[in-house]
């Protein structure tokens, strides 16, 4: 299975935010464990760089970057992309974008804490805990 990691997940587990980064790192560990197959968004990767430096150091931000590239595949974001996002049911725009990347890349569902953000989504949308949830151990 294919999986859409969205942003709001993997900053819980680089930020250690709680109490959201147990179900998010739990989703880090079915990638890790090849349980799933964890796309991120391009977007992502250059929001995550950008959110990091103001939290830490730049070589530590960019060493999670690293990991990051060696975890996940990456969704390109290209012209049809942007073409399907323009017409997606998702009102904003950068959540449309991270939709269309994800299926485009193939993903079958898209894991968020912002599930009300994609309710228009054409893909299946999970939250962190339900993702966990649905597969058995």
């Amino acid at each position: 299975m294919r999986v859409l990691v969205d942003t709001n997940v993997v900053l819980d587990v680089l930020l250690d935010r709680r109490p959201f980064v147990v179900a998010s790192a739990g989703v880090f560990g079915l990638v890790e464990r090849s349980r799933v197959e964890g796309v991120l968004c391009a977007t992502t990767i250059t929001t995550i760089d950008y959110l990091l430096t103001q939290a830490m150091p730049r070589p530590t931000a960019r060493h999670a970057i690293r990991q990051l590239l060696e975890l996940f595949e990456i969704a390109p974001v290209n012209r049809a992309v942007l073409d399907e996002a323009v017409r997606s049911k998702v009102l904003d725009f950068e959540d449309a974008v991270l939709e269309q990347a994800g299926r485009l890349a193939g993903a079958e569902i898209i894991v968020t804490r912002n599930q009300a953000d994609f309710r228009h989504a054409s893909l299946k949308v999970l939250g962190p805990d339900e993702l966990l949830a649905s597969l058995p151990e």
